[in-house]
């Protein structure tokens, strides 16, 4: 048996992540996403690279990202997928607007490469069943899959998914630290066969969360200090919270007046969703609102943009909060292109930006270079502000990985959406610090991973009270552990039970049969004295105390028959002159066979 994992996207970078993963006869799609820095169908994943012959039994998508949902239409509408569409509730209420919003700015650049219409967007979300975290489903029979906390933007979730007794546990984007709006991944230690997880800051680890912010808020507070704007790029929701909540506890707290502005409907509407999705917030603002019910994202300082209608191009300073964070389109483009000729302004990249993108190339830049700057998108732009990244990000760095595979003690482990760059050494790593095998598939690569078969045996508690294990089976791991338990084996329904045998009686509705074994010893040549031999069979059983509790079975000795029994056990050894006759029912085979061990050796000697 082997699970066998294929991606379709995300395989050695970011973007369009779309991961096939088989177990047994089903076959999983992990995500269905977008890549925002190419063009035309490049944009998605080629559903063309999926096997002849092999059907897609199930869709999770893990988070409302465009690079992990952006093509769910084209998979539903256009190739023709009617299966089931798993997601958590908030991902299913907000993924609608990113694609309409997607959507729509695809059609500003090039309605000649209209993705899909509004109605194709309506039906795919039409399809999808919400699932809460930690609520096992099953999809079909011994096909199950459980929902996790992921941190990373409201509603993310890490899905593992179980098909008979293989398993596999997909992180989708999250992250291993709490921050001013969200609390931080979990996950129990579900020993899957296969971790795939996400490795965007692979190799890096940054500097700590205190250490970010102040620096932030430095580099704005400067900069219009100095007369300068401050554009910062951002995700409609989450960075754009996130950040907004410091900005706003800083303004206060300083007395600053800078106006701020948020340049993105959907962050506008954030507050909805925030309200409604309060259980998926981290334990401060859920205390805030449940017990207080006052709502952290009521802004005092920060206004609509498109409500306030500020002069951009005025000598004003303020600060833009703007979508989208690639600045791949949208008002975030618009606003970096009448801004970015001065140098007294400031551009702070707080996320992600993956390659073709205007924030990508942004970054590329060689530190203090000014001057005329060409786009992959074509624009060509007099770029003299300053631009540097500060990190936000709500992806999981180096430390953050090692972190979830230590919770999650995974036999092999997959990295997907990442720059081979940072998945190699961090695959290297694992090896070494796991001694597991860790992959870096590339799109279309398949990776196949051996499985152990496992029997399910449903054992009755009886049985268990019973059996003198101290529960050592049920609780000890390690594979030289050599206690073990006695009962009748029985297969019904497809399925195997360890019972008591009056279980097995009942549940059978079988007659009983006591099925008794004969054993004679011949001892020629020896004179049997029956009395001495009597009484070594009796020390030998109570010496040995292994197979009867102490106190609970008398011997008894019949002199006259020459004759041992055990009260209680089935038992009987009657010694005659030349040879030794054991008679014993299979309930105390164990016993009988120590007594006749024991024998022989006082025949051979």
């Amino acid at each position: 048996m082997e699970i066998r994992i294929t991606p379709l996207g995300a395989g050695q970078f970011v973007g369009k992540s779309c991961i096939l993963i088989q177990l047994g006869p089903k076959t999983i799609m992990l995500d269905c996403g977008g890549h925002m820095g190419l063009k035309g169908n490049d944009r998605f994943p080629d559903f063309q690279l999926i096997p002849e012959g092999v059907n897609i039994d199930l869709l999770i998508i893990s988070h409302f990202h465009l690079d992990h949902c952006a093509a769910m239409p084209i998979l539903t509408e256009k190739y023709g997928y009617d299966g089931p569409i798993v997601m958590t509730p908030p991902t299913l209420a907000i993924i609608p607007l990113l694609l309409e919003d997607f959507l729509r700015v695809s059609e500003s650049q090039n309605k000649r490469e209209k993705p899909y219409t509004r109605e194709m967007i309506h039906k795919c979300m039409s399809r999808v069943t919400p699932v809460n975290l930690h609520q096992s489903v099953m999809i079909d029979d011994d096909f199950e899959i459980i929902p996790f906390y992921a941190g990373h933007v409201l509603g993310a979730a890490m899905f593992y998914v179980r098909y008979g007794h293989q398993s596999a546990v997909y992180s989708g984007d999250f992250s291993m630290t709490s921050d001013r709006h969200l609390g931080c991944a979990k996950i129990k230690p579900l020993k899957p066969d296969v971790l795939i997880t996400e490795t965007t800051y692979g190799s890096s680890v940054r500097n700590s969360k205190s250490t970010r912010e102040r620096n932030f808020l430095k580099r704005v507070q400067d900069c219009l200090s100095n007369g300068g704007k401050v554009l910062i790029p951002v995700f409609a929701l989450g960075r754009a919270q996130e950040l907004a909540i410091l900005l706003e506890t800083y303004w206060d707290r300083m007395g600053l007046t800078a106006p701020i502005y948020t340049a993105t409907k959907l962050a506008e509407k954030a507050n909805e969703y925030y309200r409604i999705f309060t259980q998926w917030t981290n334990e401060k603002i859920k205390q805030t609102y449940l017990e207080k019910n006052e709502n952290i994202f009521d802004f005092k300082y920060i206004k609509s943009y498109e409500e306030s209608n500020p002069n951009i191009n005025g000598s004003e300073p303020m600060v833009i909060l703007a979508s989208p964070g690639m600045l791949h389109g949208g008002k975030s483009l618009e606003i970096l292109r009448n801004w970015c000729s001065d140098e007294k302004n400031l551009v702070i990249i707080p996320g992600y930006c993956v390659k073709g993108t205007v924030g990508a190339a942004l970054l590329s830049r060689p530190k203090g270079e000014k001057g005329r700057m060409k786009f992959p998108n074509g624009l060509d732009l007099e770029v003299n502000c300053t631009v540097i990244k500060i990190s936000f990000s709500a992806h999981a760095d180096k430390n953050g990985i090692l972190s979830l595979i230590t919770q999650c003690k995974p036999k092999n482990v997959i990295c997907v959406h990442g720059d081979i760059k940072e998945m190699k050494p961090l695959s290297q790593l694992i090896k070494r610090e796991f001694k597991i095998p860790s992959f870096c598939p590339k799109v279309n690569e398949t990776i196949s991973i051996p499985t152990q078969s496992r029997i399910p045996i449903r054992i009755s508690r009886d049985l268990l009270k019973n059996n003198n294990t101290n529960n050592t089976i049920l609780t000890n791991t390690n594979n030289n552990n050599n206690s073990s338990i006695s009962g009748t084996m029985l297969f019904k329904d497809d399925k195997l039970y360890l019972l008591k045998g009056q279980e097995a009686i009942e549940m059978t509705r079988l007659k009983k049969f006591t099925l008794n074994f004969v054993e004679t010893m011949e001892c020629k040549g020896i004179h049997l004295h029956s009395k001495q031999w009597l009484l070594k069979i009796q020390n030998h059983i109570l010496s040995k105390n292994t197979f009867i509790k102490e106190g609970s079975a008398k011997i008894i000795i019949a002199e006259q028959q020459n004759l041992i029994k055990i009260k209680g056990y089935s038992l009987n050894i009657q010694i005659q002159t030349d040879k030794i006759i054991l008679k014993w029912s299979y309930k105390d085979e164990d016993l009988a066979m120590s007594v006749i061990s024991f024998l022989q050796l006082l025949i051979e000697n």
